[in-house]
């Protein structure tokens, strides 16, 4: 088994890698959480940001701001993947969780269109760009960043702290956004309650930048450092990664599009096709994404145990199984129906996220990894993983059914993991350094 990364068990000890797990973990909670509670606000903010249409088309209208991020995730990690490879993952991940909390608090803090006009809206729209544009580096960065600390013998088990903390702050805005509405009444949360989740964004933002200034770059971009092989222009070199892109991109497709369906879909769907009332949807959909957090270790430490290929493989394979007859025990609308169809989905959803993480890390040169993960990774959720949502939605409103939506995910699964079978190969164990392959200078 080559070591690379796994030279950083004999570096740090114990409490260490913990810390760095935690820097890890805050930081990504809170960039998910920032980008999830929009989604949860979209009915608000369609009626105080597109006032004067109907509601379905203000809902449509504040829904498609919401898509707009996915657009601006590529663009976000070129550019700050590119200073992940440049300066450092550190700096890439200090960078992403600002312009995120930023951004998520000015939009707590925008005029209405009552009270702005027609800008009110064009700073929506702006604000959710910028929204985009970071979250498009924090999970590659996030991966990069924890993986580079971590033994090669226990990679996917921290690697499953990126994809548990994605799922945990997305339960935790829904359930915030549903407190408050349990809690003020419709003018209270049309007044001022819709701004308090993205303020929220304050404290958590400073939190989570605070751990990550304290915590040392990693070994391996260290020694990238002091052998002079950090690259002056990553985005050109990562040409050279275009076969390792594609298979990012066929993963990352399978991958993020299961996880808009666990975090993002369900809710929409059992609340307009199921018809459960949303204080009853969502704590279900959050029992679930709570089950789904816990089963991510167990998933890497599988992948650990039997390889990444493997795990990831039958992950895809059980999603294309799977998704219908768990669409099918949903659409019950029971308690044990919505919590066991998501339980189902969330088995192969974690063996498919966690092996995501770590092959994002192992598939790259350090001298592009945080560049070339981001482009395959983002493509992937930009064209096939985010518009997941409407098109499983656009499906159930044509159809009718409560199955249905869950063919785009089958399909999805299907092709990309027929394509995996062929192409992608094992990376448990690979070498995350390449400074001895590297002369000094030779990668600029």
């Amino acid at each position: 088994m080559a070591h690379g990364v796994g030279d950083t068990a004999s570096e740090m000890d114990v409490g260490a890698r913990r810390v760095v797990a935690l820097a890890t973990a805050v930081g990504n909670f809170t960039e998910w959480f920032d980008f999830a509670i929009y989604g949860f606000l979209a009915a608000i903010l369609g009626r105080l940001f597109f006032p004067g249409a109907s509601p379905a088309a203000a809902l449509l209208a504040s829904l498609a701001v919401f898509g707009v991020a996915f657009f601006m995730r590529p663009l976000g990690g070129l550019v700050v993947g590119a200073i992940g490879d440049r300066h450092g993952r550190r700096a890439l991940l200090t960078l992403s969780i600002g312009m995120m909390g930023l951004s998520t608090t000015l939009i707590g803090v925008l005029p209405t269109y009552a009270a702005a006009g027609v800008a009110a809206p064009i700073l929506l729209v702006l604000l959710r760009c910028i929204q985009g544009f970071s979250a498009g580096a924090e999970w590659t960065g996030s991966a990069a960043f924890l993986v580079e600390h971590t033994p090669v013998d226990r990679r996917g088990r921290y690697a499953s702290v990126v994809s548990a903390t994605a799922a945990l702050a997305t339960a935790f805005g829904g359930m915030l956004v549903l407190a408050l509405e349990l809690t003020l009444t419709s003018d209270q949360m049309l007044s001022w309650g819709w701004r308090i989740p993205f303020l929220v964004a304050v404290p958590l933002t400073l939190i989570g930048t605070w751990i990550r200034l304290r915590i040392d770059e990693t070994p391996v971009f260290q020694r990238l450092v002091k052998a002079g092989a950090v690259t002056d222009a990553p985005v050109r070199r990562a040409g050279r990664d275009v076969k390792a892109i594609a298979i990012t991109f066929a993963f990352s497709s399978v991958q993020g599009l299961g996880f808009y369906y666990l975090a993002t879909y369900v809710i929409s769907y059992l609340t307009a096709t199921v018809k459960l009332p949303e204080a009853r949807a969502l704590p279900l959909v959050a029992i679930g994404l709570v089950v789904y957090a816990v089963l991510c270790p167990f998933a890497g430490a599988l992948s650990d145990r039997v390889g990444r290929r493997r795990v990831n493989l039958i992950g895809g394979t059980g999603l294309a199984v799977v998704s219908v007859p768990a669409f099918a025990l949903m659409g019950t609308g029971t308690p044990a129906g919505v919590v066991g169809g998501m339980v189902l989905f969330a088995v192969f959803q974690s063996m498919v996220s966690v092996t995501t993480v770590c092959m994002l890390v192992e598939l790259f040169p350090a001298q592009t990894r945080s560049t070339s993960s981001a482009i395959g990774f983002n493509l992937g959720l930009a064209l096939i993983g985010g518009p997941g949502p409407l098109i499983a939605a656009a499906i159930a409103a044509a159809t009718g059914s409560s199955i249905l939506p869950a063919l785009y995910m089958v399909v999805v699964a299907a092709l990309g993991t027929l394509a995996l079978v062929r192409w992608l190969p094992e990376t448990a164990g690979r070498a995350l350094d390449a400074t001895a392959a590297v002369p000094a200078g030779s990668a600029r």
